[in-house]
């Protein structure tokens, strides 16, 4: 790993006409690379994953109610609605979060998915605006590549039940899950930890417990699902600022470079409301994200 600026983004661009932020906000960020672009940060179009990839991680017959939209239950789990472009879109933003967490894994250099909508999925059925969970595939083509230990590190602002579900039990992936609202929560596992924080203490508690990752030189790759809906004006809780986001990214690069550990990273939560983060000012929150990836990769 080098302190060059030069990161790959994967993106592809979502077919369905579902209008929510998990499925849109990823193309404004790319415009905005076009637009403003970052020195040495490249956007790469991704392979798509497959109905296989997604079938080793869910139940293959919610797979198949997402393909064909039936039974609808099923095809609606999201919790957004279904379309025919609805499973040709997920695959891109997965495939791409897969395509992410292998460069890094591979190249020992930093790298970056603008995808969401990942970690509330389960095995038979999608979750909380989340359809599949590529944060676990993407784990799993790490392993098959040869990593042995993969860290899913996850800021969002809600718990990754989904995530903790699917990899209990799974030797060679963990998860580092701290949140600020409790949907989605879940018991601890042997290989996953929730930790609530709040407004006031968030940097401490991430702090903390980065310090307290065992053999964090062991890790072959970290998946950083670095939602931005923590922010007070990102859907967040008060004291979460655009200060305190530019320190938690920061705080994590650091720890990671400082281990040698290449990081992946999602865009995950961040939405926009009325009287709160416009989408060019939730575009600007998760640049800071590639910015502070890029800087020291």
């Amino acid at each position: 790993m080098d302190t060059i600026n030069d990161i790959a983004i994967f993106f592809g661009r979502a077919l369905t006409k579902i209008v929510f932020e998990t499925f849109i906000k990823g193309g404004f960020v790319a415009d905005s690379l076009v637009e403003r672009p970052m020195p040495g940060v490249r956007v790469v179009e991704p392979v798509p994953m497959t109905r296989e990839e997604f079938e080793r991680v869910h139940d293959p017959a919610y797979v198949a109610a997402v393909i064909g939209g039936d039974p609808t239950h099923l095809a609606w789990s999201n919790g957004k609605g279904w379309d025919e472009w609805l499973f040709a879109s997920v695959a891109i933003s997965n495939g791409a979060v897969r395509d992410a967490v292998l460069e890094a894994y591979r190249t020992r250099r930093n790298s970056g998915a603008l995808s969401s909508g990942l970690h509330h999925a389960k095995y038979e059925r999608g979750d909380g605006y989340c359809t599949f969970n590529g944060l676990v595939a993407a784990a799993l083509a790490a392993l098959d590549a040869g990593a042995r230990r993969v860290l899913i590190l996850d800021v969002d602002a809600h718990c990754g039940g989904g995530t903790a579900s699917l990899i209990d039990g799974v030797d060679g992936i963990e998860q580092l899950d701290i949140s600020v609202f409790g949907f989605d929560s879940y018991r601890d596992v042997a290989n996953s930890r929730l930790v609530m924080a709040t407004g006031s203490n968030y940097l401490e508690v991430i702090d903390r417990e980065l310090a307290n990752v065992v053999d964090p030189g062991s890790i072959d790759v970290v998946i950083f699902n670095a939602g931005m809906d923590p922010h007070e004006d990102a859907a967040g809780v008060t004291g979460i600022t655009t200060e305190v986001i530019a320190e938690r990214e920061r705080m994590v690069f650091a720890w990671a470079w400082a281990n040698q550990v290449p990081v992946a990273f999602t865009l995950a939560g961040g939405y926009i409301r009325e009287g709160g983060a416009t989408m060019d000012e939730l575009v600007d929150l998760h640049r800071l994200t590639i910015a502070t990836a890029a800087a020291v990769n």
